[in-house]
């Protein structure tokens, strides 16, 4: 059985969360660190939302019910964080911050906010989406690609749990499988560079 760390046995979970495998991999390839702002759509229960406020210097998430935002809320207390914000709001619609770091969509339809995440995120800014569906992955990648965001990539984390027992080591028959897929993608403010991702994507 797959171990959490601590922090997160800790929290209040209500909607389907983003579990820490994903979260390692959307905080090691958006290069989150200590002086980022980000913007988490989606917020759900927080559990990115409050990862992502124990490395960066602020976090502003979203999310369009009232009862999501209170659990988060909730969880953001147990871990005493500051810089964290809570936000009811559509981000396909408005995103009020500018020159953020890294934007997280965990929403259907997350191509709908592209046009805004790419508004609202500085020069070399990231922004990542949790996809569950190839179909999903499609769409973001075409409307990333047309409005001008490179160094698009897909990827997803499995976890396989080794079972080390005396009479020999295999792994487990159960696994944490498929959760969903990440999209990263790239804003550039330089034209030659936009225009060489997309002669080399030809």
């Amino acid at each position: 059985m797959f171990i959490y760390p601590t922090i997160y046995r800790r929290l209040k979970r209500g909607p389907q969360v983003i579990l820490p495998k994903d979260i390692g991999m959307i905080v090691a390839y958006s290069g989150v660190g200590k002086d980022s702002v980000c913007v988490d759509a989606g917020t759900g229960s927080g559990w990115l939302a409050v990862s992502l406020a124990r490395i960066a210097k602020h976090v502003y998430s979203y999310d369009t019910r009232e009862e999501f935002t209170r659990i988060a809320q909730r969880n953001m207390q147990i871990l005493g964080l500051e810089n964290l914000t809570l936000k009811l709001g559509d981000v396909t619609k408005r995103i009020e911050e500018n020159n953020v770091d890294v934007i997280t969509l965990d929403m259907p339809n997350s191509e709908k906010a592209l046009r805004n995440a790419k508004k609202a995120l500085a020069d070399e800014g990231v922004v990542v989406s949790y996809i569950p569906h190839t179909e999903q992955v499609k769409k973001f990648v075409e409307k990333a690609e047309k409005l001008g965001f490179i160094e698009i990539y897909t990827v997803e984390a499995m976890v396989r749990e080794m079972l080390v027992r005396k009479e020999g080591t295999r792994p487990s028959t159960k696994g944490l499988w498929h959760t969903a897929y990440l999209v990263f993608a790239r804003k550039s403010g330089r034209e030659d560079e936009l225009k060489r991702y997309r002669m080399e994507r030809q």
